[in-house]
């Protein structure tokens, strides 16, 4: 009797596997993802199996202390995202949107560790060697020590990698790149799977330190199997739209540093540049007007001074507009109902509109006092002084509560001049708030 054949599904956004094909994967939900793995694959799988090993473990204090070095990749905010700079043999992931610059970003780092006498070799699967090098001459990148690799085939990239003695390996991107031992296609889930997993491996052995570029789906999140982002050291989210000059860049996971901290970029015609002074995108001094309120935010271990800008308009229809750029829209609608509530304005009959200048989004509540008081701006048509600022979380029931690291923000108003604060009452500042003339409330009615 004819042995029965045994068939192994896989989805291909999220890994998940099962005997039989289904229309829709059960475990992410996607449509038509589930593909038949090949035989090989199969007998692969089959074999896996823990190892037997003499290595027995040893008491945690008996372990020396391993010193982790780090070099400068040339860019200040590239550094302070990764916690100090470069880890030899570390594995990096950077994801993004289309056009966002993150070949542009990693190209500049390349050519700058060049400059230093290191070795780099940059593989693209995208580009050919004369349109990379178009871009390095703009981005004045044209060194010696950065070589260039037109190939999507791992086998080739692990040899070029292991001929010369070289520091950084940036590969553009992971979604390009197949290996000749999977049968699947280039960005599936097993190429994806496999490639990484290679070159962790060759990251570590060979204390190489490995960029990967990874492209990122509708929903916003990096393509591949999620086992990626736990393979890598360190998962960097590349942020901005394509038509602004800011750049942002933020740091999900980091094995070697924090992930609080944020890097700040401009797009100019010789390609990203660090922000040194990262308050000036945001903000701007100028004479006061009516729907306009300062504030200061966090964003890592920085402070920013933004502006808050607000239009208050009777509304020509029995729903009214609520809108927010840059604000989330629900922390829109809780504040509007309070006023309402507590100080009785008619918003109801009015459309709301909010915009945060500078194209940031704000994540933390510290601004809800800003947001109010440009509101009651344009409501009143009454200017608020350019030389105040609002800083403080505002609740349900009215109550205006201490925003945390008070000092960071006050010495940033410092530097721009500013002469007076609105900010909760008992909040625990140092001797910097003599500098200014503070007014401390504990509601909205106090301050009104």
């Amino acid at each position: 009797m004819a042995k029965k054949s045994f068939s192994l599904f896989e989805c291909q956004h999220c890994g998940f596997q099962s005997t039989k094909w289904m229309g829709k994967c059960t475990n992410c939900g996607s449509w038509e993802s589930l593909v038949e793995l090949s035989s090989s694959q199969i007998e692969s799988l089959k074999e896996t199996q823990v190892l037997h090993s003499n290595t027995s473990a040893i008491p945690i204090t008996s372990i020396e202390y391993e010193n982790i070095t780090k070099f400068p990749s040339s860019q200040e905010e590239f550094d302070i995202v990764l916690g100090g700079g470069i880890v030899p043999g570390g594995l990096y992931l950077i994801g993004g949107s289309p056009g966002v610059g993150k070949s542009t970003l990693l190209l500049k780092v390349a050519g700058g560790i060049a400059k230093t006498g290191k070795k780099v070799l940059y593989v693209s699967g995208e580009e050919s060697a004369g349109q990379i090098k178009l871009r390095a001459q703009r981005l004045d990148c044209i060194e010696e020590n950065l070589f260039l690799l037109n190939e999507i085939d791992l086998n080739s990239i692990k040899s070029n990698l292991l001929t010369k003695k070289y520091t950084i390996c940036i590969i553009d991107s992971i979604q390009t790149i197949y290996s000749p031992q999977i049968t699947s296609t280039p960005g599936s889930i097993s190429q994806v799977r496999e490639i990484t997993f290679e070159l962790m491996r060759l990251a570590k052995e060979y204390n190489i330190a490995i960029f990967i570029i990874g492209h990122i789906t509708k929903e916003g999140s990096i393509a591949g199997p999620r086992v990626l982002e736990h393979m890598v050291d360190v998962v960097l989210y590349f942020e901005g739209d394509p038509s602004r000059e800011l750049r942002m860049l933020r740091g999900f996971k980091n094995r070697f540093g924090t992930t609080s901290e944020v890097g700040i970029f401009e797009m100019h015609p010789n390609g990203l540049v660090s922000a040194k002074n990262a308050s000036k995108i945001f903000f701007s001094q100028k004479h006061a007007m009516a729907g306009s309120a300062i504030t200061v935010i966090i964003e890592g271990s920085r402070a920013l001074v933004i502006e808050i800008q607000a239009l208050v308009s009777e509304t020509g229809f029995a729903t009214p507009k609520r809108s927010a750029t840059g604000f989330d829209t629900n922390r829109l609608n809780m504040l509007l109902a309070l006023l309402e509530k507590k100080i009785e304005i008619p918003l109801n009959r009015y459309d709301v509109f909010i915009n945060v200048t500078g194209g940031i989004k704000i994540t933390e509540t510290s601004a809800d006092l800003a947001v109010i008081a440009s509101i009651l701006s344009s409501f009143k048509n009454r200017p608020l002084s350019n030389k105040t600022a609002f800083i403080g979380e505002v609740s349900l029931t009215g109550d205006i509560r201490e925003a945390n690291n008070i000092d960071t923000r006050l010495k940033e108003m410092e530097n721009y001049g500013f002469e007076n604060v609105i900010l909760p009452k008992k909040s625990k500042t140092k001797s910097v708030i003599k500098c200014f003339e503070a007014t401390e409330v504990s509601k909205i009615l106090d301050w009104l």
